[in-house]
């Protein structure tokens, strides 16, 4: 699934198209994503595009009286057509652009979201989201207070978005890597300086994949249609029985809620 490295990296390719553009009409030819596309969607006409945001793993547009939110699913992606192209099987939703470009959604699993919202204070799938990793009010602070008494496992965890975005599978095992700490290991046992290092960690680690253009391992691709190439500097997530980078012991793997999780028994503490 496309995590915030990979939104973030869609969101700059298709923002120069899209921002202080007009929407001349949206073509949708199945509707039938994870939730029907809304109504409000299917019938744009001329509309202003003021700014292209993001919020965990949602695209914002911002309209005039409202917002599209935008979630690319598991297999979902958005591609910068500079001229016209005939859609393929999976190309469910077209945004044709009064610069004359279509930015195009592909989604073969059909997971993903097309959505319009009136008041984004009100929306149902952000109401409950908590702060931005990259922003200024996730510190080590933050983690600390909210891991006390937490027995919950360390990894899944930082993976809970009412604890904080966008730190998903891949990112939580890399971070937890660098920073050294096992990803088996109680929340509530995080000391302060882990705590510290832990959420700079998660910022550095974000922000270079962000830079790599994210990370493809099997569907993602940036609106250039490029992958990410974040994916050949994986220290540990799909390294399985493979030796570590740093000290050459090799990479471990466990379930934790349910998800694949990668480490390094002699780096990680």
């Amino acid at each position: 699934m496309p995590e915030l490295p990979e939104v973030e990296t869609s969101r700059r390719g298709i923002e120069p198209w899209v921002a202080g553009q007009h929407i001349v009409r949206a073509e949708v030819r199945n509707a039938r994503l994870r939730w029907p596309v809304s109504d409000e969607i299917i019938a744009l006409r001329d509309r202003l595009v003021i700014s292209v945001q993001r919020r965990a793993k949602y695209l914002l547009l911002e309209l005039g009286d409202g917002w599209i939110i935008i979630h690319l699913g598991m297999s979902g992606s958005l591609r910068v057509l500079p001229r016209p192209a005939p859609p393929e099987k999976h190309d469910h939703v077209d945004l044709l652009m009064s610069n004359g470009c279509t930015i195009r959604y592909t989604d073969p699993r059909r997971f993903g979201a097309w959505l319009w919202s009136a008041d984004l204070a009100t929306s149902r799938v952000l109401a409950h989201l908590g702060p931005e990793p990259l922003g200024d009010e996730f510190n080590g602070r933050w983690l600390f207070d909210k891991s006390r008494n937490k027995r919950t496992l360390v990894k899944p965890w930082l993976m809970d978005n009412k604890l904080v975005v966008g730190v998903g599978n891949i990112y939580a095992s890399e971070s937890l890597f660098v920073a050294g700490i096992l990803p088996g290991r109680p929340a509530g046992t995080l000391t302060v300086a882990e705590a510290n290092l832990l959420a700079e960690t998660i910022k550095a680690v974000l922000l270079r994949s962000i830079a790599k253009g994210g990370t493809t391992l099997r569907d993602f691709m940036q609106s250039d249609g490029k992958p990410g190439y974040f994916v050949q500097e994986l220290q540990v997530y799909g390294r399985g029985g493979e030796n570590c980078r740093v000290c050459g012991t090799p990479i471990q793997t466990a379930k934790h809620g349910q998800r694949s999780t990668f480490f390094c028994p002699r780096c990680q503490h």
